[in-house]
């Protein structure tokens, strides 16, 4: 019996010197050898997945599309018959002067002053239409920058948007405001923006960039004509 517990003891001195050996001086010497250098037979295959994410960032993007469209926007004074300041904004819908904006802003017999980055323009007013709330006027200026006009079929509740207007201090400044659309149809686009009534006439533009339509305010709300309205009225 003590020699059996005796040889087992034997076999597993042995072994485990045999494993030894191999591990730390048999097997690092054979891997050095030509035979099997090429196959780098001391390291383990690694398997690598590329994965590439695109994060595109809300903020980001309302920042570009806000230096791409607020050159597009103008500022509009108006003195009325009465003496009362009538201040507001209105689109560039032409690179050769043509000005979109609300029919309220430019009342018959007012005295107006439109602005293109500050600077005062000769200008003429072509028509008006009280009913949609819209009128067009050419300002005697060229090479004006311009933005797309986006699509209503497109147009989502909850979607993001901003406007770009002018706030008149000691001069024109513009002024941005951003909500999401909380209500829209053919007729009209309600926002979550409030405002006092600065911002009357200001272009309402998506993520992109693209013009959704002109913002009017009742109540300190704000909603828009939409650009489906204003494409007809500018005859588009």
């Amino acid at each position: 019996m003590k020699k059996n517990i005796l040889k087992i003891f034997i076999v597993f001195i042995i072994g485990m010197i045999g494993g030894i050996f191999a591990n730390q001086i048999f097997w690092p010497y054979l891997i050095e050898k030509p035979l099997f250098l090429k196959y780098r037979l001391e390291q383990r295959p690694v398997y690598l997945t590329e994965k590439k994410e695109v994060f595109i960032q809300e903020n980001t993007s309302l920042q570009n599309a806000i230096e791409q469209v607020e050159k597009a926007v103008i500022g509009i004074r108006t003195e009325t018959l009465k003496g009362e300041i009538l201040e507001g904004s209105g689109l560039v819908i032409t690179s050769d002067g043509l000005i979109v904006t609300l029919a309220e802003l430019v009342p018959f017999g007012s005295k107006f002053s439109f602005f293109v980055e500050g600077e005062p323009q000769k200008y003429e007013i072509l028509k008006r239409d009280l009913e949609s709330n819209l009128a067009l006027i050419k300002i005697d200026k060229n090479n004006l920058n311009t933005v797309s006009f986006g699509d209503m079929d497109n147009i989502r509740k909850g979607q993001r948007v901003f406007l770009v207007g002018t706030l008149f201090n000691e001069k024109p400044e513009k002024i941005v405001d951003d909500g999401i659309i909380s209500f829209f149809d053919e007729k009209v686009i309600f926002t979550n923006i409030s405002d006092n009534h600065f911002l009357k006439g200001s272009p309402l533009f998506n993520i992109e960039g693209k013009t959704l339509g002109l913002v009017m305010i009742d109540d300190g709300n704000v909603f828009a004509i939409p650009i489906s309205i204003i494409q007809s009225f500018i005859e588009f």
